[in-house]
Order: C-alpha cells, then sequence, then structure tokens
C-alpha cells in the first residue's frame, strides 16, 4: 500500500496578511469617519458626498477580500468567481441604489415645505 498523505503547510503568514489588510482599511474608514475631510465631506457626486461615495467602495473591497480570503475563491475557477462576485455586486448595487432613492426622498420631504408632509 502506498501512502496517500499529504504535506501540512502553515497559512499562518496568508492569515497575517489577510489580518493586515483588512485592518489597514478599517483603520482608514474610522480615521475618515472621524475626522471628516471637508474637502470629501461638501463634494458632492451623484447626490452624495465623495466621503460617502470612499466609505461604499471600502467596505465593498473588504467584502471582496473576505470572500477571496475566507471562502477559498482565489483556487477556484473564474467562472465559479465571478458568479459569486458577480450576483453580489449587482445586488449590493441595487441596494445601495434603492437607499440612496429613498434615502433623497425622505430627506427632501422633511427638510422642505412638501406637500408629502403629513404621510410621514
Amino acid at each position: 500500500m502506498a501512502s496517500t498523505a499529504t504535506a501540512h503547510h502553515s497559512n499562518t503568514k496568508r492569515i497575517w496578511k489577510v489580518f493586515v489588510i483588512l485592518s489597514l482599511i478599517t483603520i482608514v474608514e474610522v480615521i475618515f469617519g472621524i475626522f471628516k475631510p471637508d474637502v470629501l465631506h461638501f463634494t458632492h457626486l451623484v447626490h452624495l458626498s465623495l466621503l460617502n461615495w470612499i466609505f461604499i467602495l471600502l467596505t465593498l473591497w473588504k467584502a471582496y477580500y473576505i470572500m477571496w480570503a475566507f471562502m477559498h475563491l482565489e483556487g477556484e475557477t473564474a467562472a465559479l468567481r465571478w458568479s459569486v462576485v458577480g450576483i453580489l455586486a449587482f445586488l449590493i448595487a441595487y441596494l445601495v441604489t434603492l437607499l440612496l432613492v429613498e434615502g433623497a426622498y425622505i430627506y427632501d420631504v422633511f427638510n422642505h415645505n412638501s406637500i408629502y408632509k403629513w404621510i410621514f
């Protein structure tokens, strides 16, 4: 009988790399959240401040990297990776769009003289 045992290798370096990357992204988000630079906070792009767009993009980057590292997508075929990431990217973009549209509507109702104020 031939032995079919495979050699075990440590993932310690990979775990620390993932930890450092996710920690750096989170630290950047926290620093932006605490200090809110005026140049980012008061500059608007598509009815949303650049600071909010940065938060959305950094959060999406973290979500992708978590899927890449912890769902082990880096070792899968490109078709499987895109089927997981593509669907999630579409659903997240759809959710963000709905939240921004509804949030803008509610903001307009409460902060302007709207005839729809009585609904809320």
